[in-house]
């Protein structure tokens, strides 16, 4: 009889064929399916898979699409950004989300993923991203930035002219975790916008197993809460890598188990700019990390003088 400590992983995150994925990613964009990631996939793996055991239901409620299975679930939503209205569309989407997930057997939200075009578009509080702050803010809940998930916000390199939000619930919080390099998202000074981003810099699942996972958030070349290596895609990247490091170590400690480079079971890497993909697969290359399991993907990052951002998920 299996015990908390000997069962197998409650999620696992693999690529290729993989049917009875509570998510499954698909790189490029696709019109109507909230789960085809938006950005141009420039190399890797063309799809990322989530698993976690059988799955019970499948809906769509509240306007979202769901995936049930029995420790974790999946909400999906892709709104119309009402052309440059990001801001109504964030409110939507996360009211709609924070509705069909509260009441549910999964009501923890853990990680979250953003995507919608023209981040950048706009000056100072006008620009897209800071208003997509804003409306989440409107949107949530009380308990949502206590602690707030994990999350990626990036923007789309396929015009599909929607906000796509894709949620990893939970039956369980996990452990949010933040990085000791870094000041935290939600407390950076007014100087980046009305409302701070809404995000944790990562999360430690199933940390009372012997298979803990440790899901990081979207990061990027910052130090405290300032922009390192303006204008240098390789350097930002080895500082991003840094960054992932220090939460790995902090994942660490907290989970009292090791997490390494060597754990990874799937990482982005999202670049502003194509022409700097040879430089950053040698970066990553020379990092330890899989190759086989990293995906270089376009998208624009939420600060414009940063050229990358990367996530990834580590056993």
């Amino acid at each position: 009889m299996n015990t908390a400590h000997s069962a197998p992983a409650r999620l696992r995150i693999s690529h290729g064929a993989c049917e009875d994925a509570l998510i499954r990613f698909r790189f490029g964009g696709a019109p109507d399916d909230p789960l085809a990631v938006p950005c141009r996939l420039l190399a890797g793996p063309d799809s990322e898979c989530w698993s976690a055991g059988a799955i019970g239901e499948s809906a769509d409620t509240c306007g979202a699409a769901w995936a049930h299975g029995e420790q974790y679930a999946m909400a999906a939503l892709s709104l119309d950004t009402d052309g440059d209205d990001i801001e109504a569309a964030a409110e939507r989407a996360y009211a709609r989300l924070i509705t069909c997930v509260r009441p549910s057997a999964h009501p923890y939200l853990l990680r979250i993923w953003n995507y919608f075009p023209a981040i950048n578009t706009g000056d100072g509080d006008g620009e897209r991203y800071r208003r997509f702050c804003v409306g989440r803010a409107r949107g949530v809940d009380g308990r949502f930035n206590d602690p707030p998930p994990a999350a990626t916000a990036i923007g789309a390199s396929e015009a599909t002219g929607r906000l796509q939000l894709v949620a990893l619930c939970a039956r369980q919080p996990a452990i949010a975790l933040e990085n000791p390099r870094q000041t935290p998202a939600w407390r950076y000074p007014r100087e980046y916008g009305p409302v701070s981003p809404g995000f944790s810099r990562g999360a430690l699942l199933d940390a009372g197993t012997d298979a803990p996972r440790l899901i990081a958030s979207g990061t990027a070349s910052i130090v405290g809460h300032v922009s390192q290596h303006v204008g240098d895609a390789p350097a930002q990247l080895h500082e991003s890598l840094a960054n992932l490091a220090a939460l790995l170590a902090e994942g660490s400690l907290r989970a009292n188990r090791a997490f390494g480079f060597a754990g990874c079971e799937a990482l982005r890497v999202y670049l502003r700019d194509p022409a700097d993909l040879a430089a950053c697969q040698s970066v990553v290359a020379a990092s330890g990390l899989p190759m086989a399991k990293v995906a270089f993907l376009q998208g624009d990052i939420c600060r414009r003088e940063l050229a990358v951002e990367l996530e990834g998920v580590f056993a």
